[in-house]
């Protein structure tokens, strides 16, 4: 009889994922080069500007504006839409920290909606409800690469002449009726920090569909200059968030071999969806029909554990000592601790009147995703259908064996 790896028993697995960030001599090759041309700065080199050409063919928008990470991005590309102090931003409550804190450090309050069971992405019928008269601009993300219901978005951001800024970190390489993510709003922001699906460490991206955005982003992140005036003339209350040489080296190699990534990703996350869909108690992230590709960030799972038989913490701990890597979901944007501490939001912020309380609110559906769901690291998708059916093998041990997860001591996160 087989026993729980976390009470003492073989693990499913013992050797390693495919390792990453993968890298191979393209990588090598570019950095040497920008080492030896001696133009570091991206205002004097090529490879910035040759990798925001590439990365706005590869997503089919009208351009892209490279900067030093995902959160500036997020900040520029609000700035650039005409967001700033007092406006209101309707913004999903399942998220990382950089998508709320952007909104603050612009001065605009962010309104939180709650998010669909079965995508994680923010509710059109909440962000519906949300709307004021102070209402500018809907923020959505698209949680580990599944895209929000963009159709009902659009429509309820014309309806009341609101702009759309898609946080896009989870979702390269992600199509909603075949168009890339990131062009479907007003702006896309992406990420290349570590964890996502190319990087350069750190760096970002922003797209869009309109010259004029793009024509101020590309100012709010060079210190406010215009493009062909003379250096020390600043027009807006811009900052540096250039992207340097090497990053823009890297970048090019990642996103050359990108599309083949994705085709694996893709291939073994379908795969994983068709198997755990038959463990009683496993629930695959739902993915809109309309979303004609998934980028996986991650691959997400949810537990119901009143057929699972044990909870998710219980589960999330067994499977690391099964051998398979997790990493963990977002707490509730609501609940960060800043907004629970009078003095979280200080110095930036001391005056709270203007701002909902936040750590008070109720959002149902986001708790509960927080709380059950699984969140595998991209590695898990990254190799050969052997390295997916182990997910399936792992789970398939912990739902046999759900009685005795209870003697299972939860790790910490």
């Amino acid at each position: 009889m087989t026993v729980l790896a976390a009470l003492g028993g073989a693990p499913v697995r013992t050797s390693p994922y495919p390792a990453w960030p993968q890298f191979d001599d393209q990588e090598r090759t570019g950095l040497l080069r920008v080492l030896d041309s001696r133009d570091w700065w991206s205002s004097q080199g090529v490879e910035v500007a040759a990798w925001e050409d590439e990365w706005a063919r590869y997503t089919n928008a009208a351009g892209a504006v490279a900067a030093t990470n995902g959160t500036h991005t997020l900040e520029v590309a609000l700035l650039a839409l005409g967001v700033g102090s007092g406006d209101e931003v309707i913004v999903t409550d399942w998220s990382f920290f950089a998508t709320i804190a952007a909104i603050l450090t612009v001065g605009a309050v962010p309104v939180i909606a709650d998010v669909v069971l079965e995508t994680g992405c923010i509710d059109p019928d909440e962000v519906r409800a949300a709307i004021t008269s102070r209402t500018r601009a809907i923020m959505v993300v698209h949680v580990a690469g599944s895209v929000a219901d963009m159709d009902a978005l659009t429509a309820i951001a014309e309806e009341h002449d609101l702009r759309i800024l898609e946080d896009c970190a989870h979702a390269h390489g992600s199509m909603w009726r075949d168009q890339h993510v990131g062009t479907l709003g007003d702006a896309g922001s992406f990420s290349f920090q570590a964890s996502k699906l190319m990087t350069a460490g750190e760096g970002g991206a922003i797209i869009s569909r309109h010259a004029d955005v793009l024509e101020r982003m590309r100012e709010y992140v060079n210190c406010g200059r215009h493009p062909g005036t003379w250096y020390y003339r600043h027009f807006n209350l811009g900052s540096n968030a250039r992207m340097t040489e090497w990053q823009g080296a890297v970048l090019r190699a990642q996103l050359e071999r990108f599309p083949h990534q994705q085709l694996t990703r893709s291939a073994n996350a379908d795969f994983l969806n068709a198997e755990l869909a038959t463990i009683p108690g496993v629930v695959p992230q739902g993915r809109d029909a309309r979303c004609t590709a998934q980028g996986n960030y991650c691959y997400v799972v949810r537990i119901d554990e009143s057929e699972f038989g044990a909870d998710r913490d219980r589960v999330r701990t067994a499977l690391l000592a099964e051998g398979i890597p997790l990493t963990t979901s977002y707490p509730p944007l609501h609940a960060l601790d800043l907004f629970a501490d009078p003095q979280g939001l200080a110095p930036r912020i001391r005056d709270r009147s203007a701002y909902p309380d936040y750590a008070s609110a109720s959002f149902p559906v986001t708790d509960r995703l927080a709380s059950t769901t699984l969140w595998f690291t991209t590695a898990v998708l990254m190799g050969s259908r052997k390295d997916a059916q182990d997910v399936v093998d792992a789970l398939a041990k912990l739902k046999s064996h759900s009685a005795e997860l209870r003697d299972v001591v939860p790790v910490e996160y």
